[in-house]
Formats: C-alpha cells, structure tokens, sequence
C-alpha cells in the first residue's frame, strides 16, 4: 500500500511511538523509510540589548552545534530501532528548520505516500499549542498523514 513513508521525529517520547508505527509499516509494506529530524532556527532575546555589545555569532554557533548534536542523537537513536526490526532508516537532519517545512520538504523531495508523526512535539512554547506543527502538516499536505497520539 505504501512505498515511501516519512517520520517526524524529535527525540520525544511520542515521536518514538510515531517512529514505531512508520517502522511496522515499512516492514509490512516493503516501503522505504525517511526519518527527519529539524533544529529551529535560532532565536536570541537580550532586552536591553541596544544598551550592551554581545557577540552573538559565537553564541549562536555553540546553539548549533548543541541543536546538531542533539539531533544526531535522536537520529542514531532511531537507526537503533530500525536494525532491531530489521528496516533501513535513511535519516536526516534539517538545521534552522520548523519541523512542519521539515516534514512536508522531505515527503515532497522523496514522492512519499505517507507521512507518519506524533500528535505533538516536546520544543519549548509549541508544546503549549498541543501540535502546532502536527496541525500545520495536516493543513498542507498532500498526501495521507498519519497522527500518533
């Protein structure tokens, strides 16, 4: 039913359980399996920052390389669980990236026929919006997604 399929995954705990789901059905389905991974672009908040001289750049390269690290984690988490099911994984890390344009971009670069994710993420306020970024894959999509709650 389907061949290619996407998984969102941000190193939560739903985001497991949506992997796990995506994993079962590449298995049954033969499909190959995408996971994606996103790091926000950053964001530095200083008020009073006009009064003060900050270099940033420095700040923000050690923001990256603690998002990359962290995403890489997950990824090779992920890669752990699909030997264990005997499904290859090809995995990817989008830096400076909101998780919706993550997903959709990959689905559309790799002609997948499902997108597979958690209902909601564990990043800072988003969590608050009780899937934001599940609300907006859904909105613009294409093709089936399927919601893991």
């Amino acid at each position: 039913m389907y061949t290619r399929i996407v998984v969102g995954i941000d190193g939560s705990e739903l985001a497991t359980k949506a992997l796990r789901h995506a994993l079962a059905l590449a298995k049954e389905n033969k499909a190959r399996l995408f996971a994606v991974t996103s790091t926000e672009p950053p964001v530095l908040i200083a008020p009073g920052a006009e009064m003060m001289s900050v270099n940033t750049g420095e700040i923000i390269e050690e923001l990256e390389k603690a998002k990359a690290s962290s995403a890489q984690e997950t990824l090779e988490e992920a890669d752990a669980l699909a030997k264990a099911e005997g499904v290859k994984l090809e995995k990817t890390h989008l830096p400076s990236s909101i998780a919706a344009d993550a997903i959709l971009g990959m689905a559309d670069k790799q002609g997948a026929d499902l997108i597979v994710m958690g209902s909601h993420g564990r990043r800072g306020l988003g969590r608050l919006l009780l899937g934001s970024q599940a609300a907006e894959v859904l909105a613009r999509a294409t093709i089936p997604v399927l919601v893991v709650k």
